[in-house]
């Protein structure tokens, strides 16, 4: 029997059944969180149906909420890539985001780019306390306050200290501003609350450019030099400062200095395993979408779905078990050579490796293959589809 349970826009009826609110009874939350939903919905039923065109994302009316860091990613950003399931339900793998919607629930979540308030004029020691740094203060919209939590389960980036990464933060709506970029000086104590005096400010970008309109998964972008000397677990805490208002955005992202290339784990059901470092790969474009069959026989193969989207495009990638015994999952990889990037999350795989060395590990459903099975994953994409097609490679697990 259906049971009632809290969904935005809609009240029970007593009779297992949602009816939907007017819109004008809704407070602004709730009109917030029922735009995400609708189009969370609407994007999981095409990737379900395999559509064949890329999914747009555009709002009806001006979002509330404004955005975050997306690379290296924020803690909102990784919980809802980590737990947003196919049929627009939250449910989280990674045990700190679970942790953290037992706390507030899954609505933050879809608004994970509404860590805000709108008093905050670039202030910061002395206005937001140590201990709330990565929710600014506990004062937005949303209940952000479980992201402050200490905990070694975060979702997590691994990265190389020094080294230049492109950093990019959601458009989700559009200001002028400047982005100021943080990060926990060597010896800071990971199990102790964040601390203003925890941070070293490194450099950021005033009013960078974007990829493309607000809105969607697009994103302001700019290079930003990540300091030497660092080794180990790391936070970094980017503050979007706008020039317009007094609004400001905050954005903590878990980070280890490991010699990492942008790998990411800590997103998905393949919460134990540890990066599989790419920077090292030499990989060359090959005149054919299929790959040479690796030890593993596990083959992959590059398809181009046709779309009509400027300055973007779409990939179905065939995974295939070449071998007599079952294949226990697989990982596929590859190398973009001209700056193409990821326009949201990819279904049916989890990302594991950052362009321009790029890993996408099985999903928890499809990892396990028998003889001569296969099965698919695919993701929206930034920039000019490669041509010829980049060689992937496949291995196992």
């Amino acid at each position: 029997m259906l049971q009632c349970r809290y969904l935005a826009g809609a009240e029970c009826t007593g009779r297992g059944i949602f009816q939907p609110l007017p819109i004008d009874s809704m407070s602004p939350e709730e009109e917030s969180t029922l735009s995400i939903r609708r189009r969370l919905a609407t994007a999981a039923v095409a990737v379900l149906a395999g559509v064949s065109t890329a999914i747009v994302v555009v709002p009806a009316t001006p979002a509330q909420a404004h955005g975050v860091t997306m690379i290296p990613g924020s803690r909102t950003w990784f919980c809802f890539q980590d737990g947003l399931r196919p049929n627009g339900e939250i449910i989280a793998f990674n045990p700190a985001c679970a942790a953290a919607i037992a706390q507030s629930g899954t609505t933050p979540l879809y608004n994970w780019f509404a860590n805000l308030r709108s008093d905050g004029a670039g202030r910061t020691v002395g206005f937001i306390p140590d201990g709330q740094i990565c929710s600014g203060g506990n004062a937005g919209p949303f209940d952000f306050s479980p992201y402050n939590a200490v905990r070694s389960d975060w979702p997590v980036t691994h990265l190389t200290s020094p080294s230049t990464i492109q950093f990019r933060h959601s458009n989700w709506a559009a200001h002028p501003g400047a982005f100021v970029v943080y990060v926990t000086r060597q010896g800071w104590n990971p199990n102790g609350p964040l601390r203003w005096a925890d941070l070293e400010s490194v450099g950021g970008a005033q009013d960078p450019p974007q990829s493309g309109g607000p809105g969607a998964l697009n994103y302001y972008f700019w290079q930003q030099q990540l300091p030497a000397g660092r080794s180990g677990r790391h936070i970094i805490f980017t503050h979007w400062i706008r020039s317009d208002s007094q609004e400001n955005f905050y954005s903590c992202s878990d980070v280890v200095f490991d010699g990492g290339n942008g790998e990411v784990t800590g997103v998905g059901p393949n919460q134990t395993s540890s990066p599989t470092p790419t920077g090292s790969q030499s990989v060359s474009p090959s005149p054919s979408g299929s790959t040479p069959i690796p030890p593993s026989n596990c083959s992959a193969t590059w398809n181009i779905v046709p779309t009509n989207w400027p300055n973007h495009f779409q990939v179905r990638v065939d995974v295939r078990n070449n071998g007599t015994t079952n294949l226990n999952g697989w990982t596929v990889r590859w190398t973009y050579t001209g700056g193409q990037g990821f326009e949201g999350p990819p279904w049916n795989s989890t990302l594991v490796g950052q362009p321009p060395n790029v890993a996408l590990r099985n999903a928890g459903w499809n990892g396990t293959l028998a003889p001569n099975a296969t099965t698919n994953f695919g993701f929206n994409a930034t920039g000019t589809a490669p041509n010829p097609a980049p060689t992937l490679t496949c291995t196992s697990p």
